[in-house]
């Protein structure tokens, strides 16, 4: 059998300005999302594998939380390709923050963080700054 990999992890916005501007940069969101394609080759980044709560006023507090998760095989091995096309899909995003989790059967859990320089992220073509920390469980025979 081939190894497992999941992906996993959460897109923060915190919506600014009057209520007109944050329903509208949470609105973007969820069609940056949407324009995603439905099948898409590996390693597959596709909208079917994200998840809105519920937007600031509309159930939710004050964070839009868009969160999202996939099997995959072995996807450690195009990791690159990977976390490349994600950040093509941050770069259309509002957003503050974003995280994600790569559980590998062979080579532990990897964390990737993404921080605004500023207060927010706004859709744009500027290098994205990203932070990965690494830890392995389970003890070596």
């Amino acid at each position: 059998m081939d190894n497992e990999s999941i992906v996993y992890g959460c897109i923060k916005h915190l919506p600014f300005g009057d209520e007109r501007q944050r329903k509208a940069s949470c609105f973007h969101n969820r069609r940056a999302v949407r324009a995603l394609p439905e099948a898409d080759e590996s390693p597959f980044l596709g909208q079917d594998m994200f998840a809105f709560s519920a937007d600031p006023g509309g159930g939710g507090y004050q964070t839009q939380v868009i969160h999202f998760g996939q099997s995959y095989r072995a996807v450690e091995y195009e990791w690159a390709h990977w976390i490349a096309k994600f950040e093509r899909l941050l770069k259309q995003m509002y957003w503050v923050s974003a995280v994600v989790h790569l559980d590998t059967e062979l080579a532990g859990t990897h964390t990737f963080h993404w921080d605004c320089a500023d207060d927010y992220h706004e859709p744009s073509d500027d290098p994205l700054r990203v932070r990965c920390e690494w830890s392995r469980e389970g003890n070596l025979v």
